[in-house]
């Protein structure tokens, strides 16, 4: 009978147990891909003390006993202790076919990961009250409540992945947001129709912002996106039938300069009917940006909308002009624009159904010109305003 293996305090070491010369205990076992493995420990039982100038840990006993509950419920013990970093970089490279401003945003995450020590934990060692802490840390930053919910979603899908692959059981990350953090976000209103009556008629008569009426009147009359609007080409629009084709849009990286980018979505790609309004005003546009030069981006060119430079405008035009423009105009009115005035705050609005239903176009039908679904609320904004859809 061959004698049992005893550490130098001759206690008896189970099957897989042995102790190195220089006094730690390590443990051996192979793990659920058939691989062997092995983990320290300076303790064999937790009533052990860490010897002096060592780190202190759970004995190796205990790590032995987890290492069996993983084993039994077939979790990964080696890709369980992977880091957050490591595992949403493992996340990114499974889901590679995105769009640009999808990557910088991933970077821009990945930052704030290697930053903050969330990041280096290994997974299985985040707790729910670790990723509410992280929450926290990132609104101290300054970071707003909808960056912080969108970097949340990405995180609970990472670890929603790794407990697919058998790494960890629960996920840290499925949790209510508002309830750690309070939702400031301020709400976007859309203008009423009273309030975009109003608006033109401030800018036909302000010798600064006359110059954009045309534009603000297309973008309240056909719900366009910002990035749409900026993409708009001469042979986008169709005169003879009075619609508008939207199949691209136009953004500009601070990288790469201007690039094209199809609609997110198979819906984003439709045909907006022109009101009379957005009728005349596209053909004052066209009038106006006579013997301008021709840029080329993507395949692209003759753009509508160009700034003093001659190059096609972009969001960030927009949003230095729609600032300056609700600022003049509140202070020579009483009620006052939304505190929120992007250029997105006229998509859509009832403004814009409003038209729509005037050229005889169904609820169902307006949705699709909108590139959304989101029928209940945009026939809501209709109804409280007591239009009415007339049949097609």
């Amino acid at each position: 009978m061959s004698e049992k293996r005893r550490d130098n305090r001759n206690r008896i070491l189970r099957s897989g147990e042995s102790q190195r010369k220089d006094g730690r205990y390590a443990y051996k076992y192979t793990d659920t891909f058939g691989k062997v493995q092995f983990v320290y420990a300076w303790k064999l039982v937790p009533t052990d003390k860490t010897p002096a100038g060592k780190r202190d840990d759970i004995s190796l006993r205990e790590k032995e006993k987890e290492i069996q509950k993983d084993l039994d419920d077939g979790i990964d013990t080696i890709g369980k202790k992977m880091t957050v970093c490591e595992l949403y970089a493992k996340q990114n490279r499974h889901r590679g076919n995105v769009r640009h401003n999808t990557t910088k945003g991933r970077e821009r995450l990945m930052k704030l990961l290697e930053a903050d020590k969330l990041g280096s934990c290994p997974i299985d060692s985040v707790k729910l009250s670790d990723a509410k802490e992280w929450a926290l840390r990132m609104k101290e930053k300054g970071i707003s409540y909808k960056t912080i919910s969108n970097d949340k979603r990405s995180l609970k899908a990472a670890f929603y992945t790794a407990i697919q692959d058998d790494c960890i059981r629960k996920n840290p990350f499925d949790f209510q947001l508002n309830t750690v953090i309070e939702d400031d976000t301020e709400p976007k209103v859309p203008l009423t129709a009273e309030q975009e009556e109003s608006l033109l008629s401030f800018m036909q008569s302000d010798s600064v912002y006359q110059k954009y009426r045309d534009e603000v009147i297309i973008l309240l009359g056909t719900g366009l996106r910002i990035s749409e609007l900026c993409g708009l080409t001469e042979t986008d629009l169709d005169f003879e039938n009075r619609v508008i084709n939207v199949d691209h849009q136009l953004l500009r990286s601070a990288e790469t300069g201007y690039y094209i980018e199809k609609p997110k979505t198979q819906s984003g790609i439709r045909q907006i009917p022109m009101s009379e309004k957005v009728y005349e005003a596209l053909g004052r546009v066209l009038e106006n940006r006579k013997g301008t030069k021709q840029i080329t981006i993507d395949g692209y060119s003759n753009f509508l909308f160009l700034n003093r430079d001659g190059c096609p405008k972009t969001n960030v035009n927009y949003a230095t002009m729609f600032r300056g423009l609700a600022k003049k105009y509140n202070k020579c009115h009483e009620e006052a624009l939304p505190k929120v005035m992007t250029p997105h705050t006229p998509h859509p609005t009832p403004y814009v159904l409003h038209q729509l239903s005037q050229c005889g176009y169904e609820p169902e039908s307006v949705t699709v010109y909108h590139g959304t679904f989101q029928y209940h609320h945009d026939t809501e904004l209709l109804r409280t305003r007591n239009f009415r859809f007339r049949k097609g």
